[in-house]
Formats: C-alpha cells, sequence, structure tokens
C-alpha cells in the first residue's frame, strides 16, 4: 500500500482510468461480435450496417487511449477485409 500523498492520487487516478478502459474495451469487443455474427450469418446489409456501427467506437476507443491507435487501425481493416469477402461472395 502507498504511504506518499502523491502515490495515492496515483492509485485513485489508474483506478479510474482502469474501470474507463474497460468499459470502453467491452463495447469495442461487443461492436466487433455484433460485426462478426452478421458476418457468420451471411447478411450482408447487417454486416455492412454492423462494421459502420463499429469503426467510431473502435476509433474512439484509440482516441481515449484504451487501444493503440495502430491496433485500432488493424482491427478495422481486418474488419473491412472480412466485410467485403462476404459481399463479393455474395454478388
Amino acid at each position: 500500500m502507498a504511504n506518499h500523498k502523491s502515490a495515492l492520487k496515483r492509485n485513485r487516478q489508474n483506478l479510474l482510468a482502469r474501470l474507463r478502459n474497460r468499459a470502453n474495451k467491452t463495447r469495442m469487443k461487443n461492436v466487433i461480435k455484433d460485426v462478426l455474427d452478421a458476418i457468420e450469418q451471411n447478411s450482408v446489409d447487417g454486416a455492412q450496417e454492423a462494421l459502420r456501427a463499429a469503426i467510431p467506437v473502435i476509433e474512439k476507443s484509440a482516441v481515449k487511449g484504451a487501444i493503440h491507435k495502430k491496433n485500432a487501425s488493424r482491427k478495422v481493416s481486418r474488419l473491412t477485409k472480412k466485410v467485403n469477402a462476404l459481399v463479393g461472395n455474395n454478388q
């Protein structure tokens, strides 16, 4: 347990940041699951709508510092690639 006043404050700040980051990551994982579920059901329109909803959530997580910017970019890229493959297969 920290004894210094500044260390106690950092512990409080780290706890709040951890909770905030965890909420952001959970929201992000849920929208990613929505996209993957739509892809699994071969729903082109559903997958495209879910992807449009997921991209801002993923990018906001990066802006807020919950994940790294390149990690967010990689997630968006991979999801987009999967949705585009689904669209190509259904044409």
